[in-house]
Parts: structure tokens; sequence; C-alpha cells
């Protein structure tokens, strides 16, 4: 019973429980087993790039240790894990010879899982492309959806159907905006044609790879993508310019990703909207065919809010959309709406924390596709984590993170969404990308010098919910079974 007297949320027995990480955040070892080089490999070894010139080069050290990670998910009663495989790691150039052993180490992790009771599920790009791709244009060039999908093949060869569900893409909003509009991430590119240009050959890439996973698995194969959908709200909801402010970054943020891929089509005013940025020529005949296939279950990564007014063009418009620092902007097409900094409290990233907006945007999607099923791929928070006296991480601000965004899924499912798991975002602390080392998601703290794993209140506090389907109190840290 909670402290009001009132019983505390169950879930569904069949919910999943998970955790997730990505392949160039906890792997390390850049330049063993034959990996080739990444555009993350490439952008953070640039200078002034990331923070403190932070690199993946050895990060967790996951790639020697991933027999210890795979026993402390097993500890935490998780019932799957998602992680994504380094392209450059499985095909060095991202066409051409495969690398065996690359292969074999992700085929060791599987079984490692399956042989530990946990379902893996497969994330086939989490923004780290073969540097020779960029080369040759990256995703902005049509080539690299194709070469996407031959690299998906030969996955679906290789893992076949030990894997429980395949995620195509990884938050495509970043890889096309902050990689080829602000410049933020990886490859580091603004040009604002270009971005657009990837969002569609990322949606491509995500249909043909659906496609060639089926072709070799079957009808059976179950495919997802993960989308970072953003919840947007007016500064004035009273007011026409604000609320067709927010109607702009939907279309850029969700739309553009949810049109072609659950409908078919790019909606309208996006391409309206942008038309003195591109003519989307790049966009052909049969495309939408190819960008909607049967998602199994849509992924919906949260973390925060954003707040949009229109802007009148006086002096600076302000730029709280917590996706970095730049001089040019991940919104193309778009001068004439602006960021509003949201009351706290915050995160270590600086991100709003409102576990109602998780509930709305669950919502949300189910009144625009109420058949389709999602799955929360990614949730958590980075604070700055110290290890105290008695040798314990004391994470309270994580717990009642998670403990929050939790039960705002359950009142989703509540209201009649179809919302079959959660994954907490990280099983590790790892490289978080631009802001190296400084941010910590894990729910296990890493000490980056000798790589020891310490489990934090998060992950005892974790347990007892991914055991007992059952939503803790947020003082109820279990620290023995």
């Amino acid at each position: 019973m909670t402290a009001a007297g009132t019983a505390a949320r169950q879930f569904p027995a069949d919910f999943v429980w998970g955790s997730a990480t990505a392949s160039y955040q906890i792997e390390g070892a850049a330049t063993e087993g034959g990996r080739g080089p990444s555009i993350w490999d490439t952008f953070s070894h640039t200078p002034g790039k990331t923070l403190n010139g932070d690199t993946g080069d050895q990060a967790d050290d996951h790639y020697h240790r991933w027999a210890e990670d795979v026993q402390h998910i097993k500890d935490l009663g998780l019932d799957a894990y998602r992680f994504s495989i380094s392209w450059s790691r499985v095909q060095p150039g991202g066409t051409g010879e495969f690398n065996p052993e690359g292969i074999a180490f992700y085929s060791s992790l599987v079984d490692g899982l399956i042989e530990a009771g946990i379902k893996p599920v497969v994330t086939l790009y989490h923004w780290d492309l073969p540097q020779e791709l960029e080369d040759e244009g990256g995703w902005a060039n049509r080539a690299t959806a194709e070469a996407f999908a031959v690299y998906a093949r030969r996955m679906a060869e290789e893992l076949g159907d030990r894997i429980d569900v395949w995620t195509t893409l990884n938050e495509p909003w970043c890889s096309a905006y902050l990689g080829y509009g602000s410049g933020v991430h990886a490859p580091g590119r603004t040009e604002p044609a270009a971005a657009l240009a990837a969002v569609h050959h990322l949606n491509l890439a995500h249909g043909l790879a659906a496609l060639a996973i089926r072709e070799v698995l079957g009808d059976a194969a179950k495919v997802s993508i993960t989308l970072n959908l953003h919840v947007i709200r007016p500064d004035d909801a009273s007011s026409a310019a604000d609320l067709d402010a927010v109607r702009k970054i939907d279309a850029l943020a969700n739309r553009a990703f949810l049109g072609p891929v659950l409908d078919g089509a790019y909606p309208e005013d996006l391409l309206a909207d942008t038309a003195h940025v591109t003519d989307w020529g790049f966009v052909l005949p049969g495309d939408g065919k190819i960008t909607r296939q049967r998602l199994d279950v849509l992924g919906v990564n949260y973390y925060s809010t954003v707040r949009v007014r229109h802007f009148e063009g006086d002096g600076e418009a302000a730029q709280n959309d917590g996706h970095g620092a730049s001089a040019a902007s991940p919104w193309i097409g778009v001068t004439d709406v602006e960021f509003i900094q949201q009351p706290g409290p915050y995160t270590a990233m600086g991100w709003n924390i409102e576990p109602a907006g998780m509930t709305e945007l669950l919502l949300t999607v189910r009144d625009a596709y109420p058949e389709q099923p999602m799955m929360i791929t990614e949730n958590g928070a980075a604070f700055y984590d110290e290890v105290s006296e008695d040798g314990r991480v004391h994470d309270p601000l994580r717990v009642s993170y998670l403990h929050d965004h939790v039960d705002a899924v359950g009142a989703a499912i509540d209201a009649g969404a179809d919302v079959r798991g959660y994954f907490a975002w990280s099983l590790l602390d790892n490289f978080e990308w631009g802001y190296g080392y400084d941010r910590r998601f894990g729910i296990i703290r890493v000490d980056y010098d000798t790589f020891e794993r310490t489990w934090k209140d998060s992950a005892y506090w974790y347990r007892t919910l991914a055991t007992t389907g059952t939503l803790p109190a947020v003082d109820d840290i279990r620290y023995e079974v």
C-alpha cells in the first residue's frame, strides 16, 4: 500500500521491463576486432567537438566485459536488453566485405543474453555511420539507405530468429537534424537541404531494412523503429501565432517521420514550410510504399518537453530546445519560432522534468494511430552522482524521475494507450555524445579509470519494479533480494 492508502500501481504480467545502451557509447575497442571508423570516431577526435575532448575509444569497455554486463542485466531481473550494433564493426566500410570477428561478437552477446533468459532487442543504427559512407555523402545520399538494407539483411541472416525485436533506427530526428542541420552531432554538417534529404533517406532506410529482414526471416519477424517524439506546448494557447509555431515544429519533429513510416507520405504543411530550402526532389515515386512497413511496435523515447512561441524578429530568438548550442539551427526552414526556457526542476542535461508529458505523448500517438502498439525504448535522467562513504551511489533524484515517469506510462495505459514495455536509459554510465563523460545516465555507475560497475540505488529500485511488476515507492530501496 502507498502512503495514501491506495494500492500500488500494477503493470500487466506480460509487460516487458528492460534497459538500453548504444554501441559507440559503451563498447570501446574502437580499433580492435576489425572495426572500421564511424562518423563518431571522426567527430569526437576533432578538437572542440566534444566536452573535454572525450571520445568513445574506450567508453565502458563493454567489448571485453559484455559477459559481466549480461550478468548485471540478469541480476536486475530484466526481461529484455536493447543494444545497438556498430555497423562499422560488422562491415567496416559500410559496403563491401563483412567482418566475421565483429559479427561473432554480437552473436556471442545474443547467445549470452538468451542463455540468461533475456530477450535481445537489436537496434541496427544508433548514429554511428561508417565513415566511408559519410565520405560519399552520408545520409544525404540515397545510396546510404540502400547500403543499410544490405547490412540489415546480413544481420538478419546471421542473428536470425534469436532476436526478439528488430529496431531499424534510433531517433532519426537526431541523425538528420543534429548531424546535418545544427552540426552538434556527427558528422557535424550545417547544410539545411542535406538535413532534409537525410530525413528522407533515413525513412527510406527503415523501410528497405524492414523489407530485407522479413524477406530473410519471414513475416513473423518483429520490426520496430524508435522515434524521439517531441511534446510541444504553445507559450500562449490563445495565440494563433503560437499555435502555428507548434504546428511547424510538430511537422519537423514528429510528422516528418510518423507520416512516411505510418501513413506512407510526408505532411503537406511540412513540404510547404520547407519549400524555400528544398523541392524534396529526392523523394522518388514509390518511396512512400517503401517507407510504410508494418510496425509490430513503435519505439518511443521521452525525456522532456519543449515550449514555443512565435518569434517577432526582434533581437535573438531563444533556443532552449535542449539539443545543444550551435550557430546553426536544427529546425530547418523555420525562422519565426523560438523555444522558451521552461520552469524546473531540471536534470544535469538542463532538460525539464515533466512526467505528465509522457502520458500526453502516448495518448497523442494513441489518438492518431489507435491500432499501433508502442514501447518506451528510452527514458531516464542524467544527474551528478557520487560514491558515498558507504560505497553506494545514492541517487534519489533518478529514482524519483524513474518512478514518476513509469507511473505516467501506467496512467497512459489506464487511458487506453497500448504500451507493451519500458526500457530505462541507461543500463550503464557511458559516453554521452557531445557531453563526453561528464553526464551520467546509468542506473549502474562505471568508474572510467577501472571500469568497475557499481549498482546505484536506482538499479536496486528498478530490480524491484522489474521482478514484481508493481511500482515501488521512491524510498523502497532493497539492497538484498
